[in-house]
């Protein structure tokens, strides 16, 4: 290879890059953090360089000839292998890997992970994924985890949430409970039945309000953080509950306590840190479970 062939350096490349696709020199000066004469100087020293116009230079914008065209094509893979080669120097390989921690209520997380979890190992061997199952919020802000699947929208200044859909909830009780109490054919006959609380009563209350439904702490005489149990009590016939239908489809027994009730509709919310979104390990995963909770829902 004759090596004095090459008389240009990569600023000057970079410099006509960043002119072609910026459009003019004073934007892309302020794309690279340079100064317009200095960019002017290295775009014009590699025309010199080349023997060629690569701009028709007008008033405020910068057109590519012909040659700038031919050019430009050439001068993308360039810096597409300069990029490469910077992730590699930097051990930031372009390869997504690493390990990035996930919070879901446990319910949820069974019965809608599993399938997104599946294609971001296909797509990402490398990746690591652990999946803390809580119902209690984790703290996002002292990094508990770095992305939360919350039914909530995230108040927080420094957190960064999308509402990827929602899922819809009806109130459901065993049959064994139904036949043993009765079935209810008003809101009001709920006053007398129980309900099965989930974390505590101030959640599972201010549901049952907003539906115009008579109930009380006195109506809540089991509360659990476990979803798995949540679902057991539920089937063992001790009360009514809140639950999806996804949950209990599987589960012999479960009606739904008013048929022809509209749902309760549950949002779900994609939230992690504002400074964690700007890793692109994190945003590929924030991504892709956006995209599969969209299916899935």
């Amino acid at each position: 290879m004759s090596w004095r062939a090459i008389t240009y350096d990569w600023s000057q490349v970079r410099a006509f890059l960043a002119t072609a696709e910026e459009g003019s020199l004073s934007a892309a000066a302020r794309a690279l953090g340079q100064t317009q004469p200095t960019l002017s100087r290295q775009v014009t020293a590699l025309e010199t360089q080349l023997g060629v116009t690569l701009f028709e230079r007008g008033p405020r914008t910068m057109i590519l000839t012909e040659s700038g065209r031919e050019m430009l094509v050439h001068a993308r893979a360039m810096r597409d292998s300069a990029m490469k080669l910077s992730f590699i120097a930097s051990g930031q390989s372009e390869e997504i890997s690493g390990e990035v921690s996930i919070t879901s209520t446990d319910l949820f997380a069974v019965h809608t992970m599993p399938p997104i979890l599946r294609a971001l190992r296909e797509e990402h061997p490398n990746l690591r994924i652990h999946v803390l199952t809580s119902n209690q919020l984790q703290d996002l802000t002292r990094r508990d985890a770095d992305i939360a699947i919350r039914h909530t929208r995230p108040m927080q200044a420094e957190l960064i949430g999308k509402q990827v859909g929602t899922i819809d909830a009806y109130l459901y009780a065993h049959r064994s409970y139904l036949d043993h109490k009765g079935r209810p054919e008003t809101p009001a006959d709920l006053a007398q039945l129980d309900f099965i609380g989930f974390e505590a009563a101030n959640v599972v209350l201010p549901v049952l309000s907003s539906m115009g439904l008579p109930a009380s702490e006195a109506n809540l005489p089991i509360t659990t953080t476990s979803g798995p149990l949540y679902l057991e009590l539920v089937k063992s016939g001790l009360g009514i509950s809140i639950l999806t239908r996804d949950a209990v489809e599987a589960v012999e027994g479960m009606e739904k306590v008013f048929p022809d009730a509209e749902p309760i509709e549950v949002p779900v919310w994609l939230v992690t840190h504002r400074e964690l979104r700007t890793s692109r390990k994190i945003r590929v995963v924030f991504d892709a479970i956006a995209d599969g909770l969209r299916k899935e829902l």
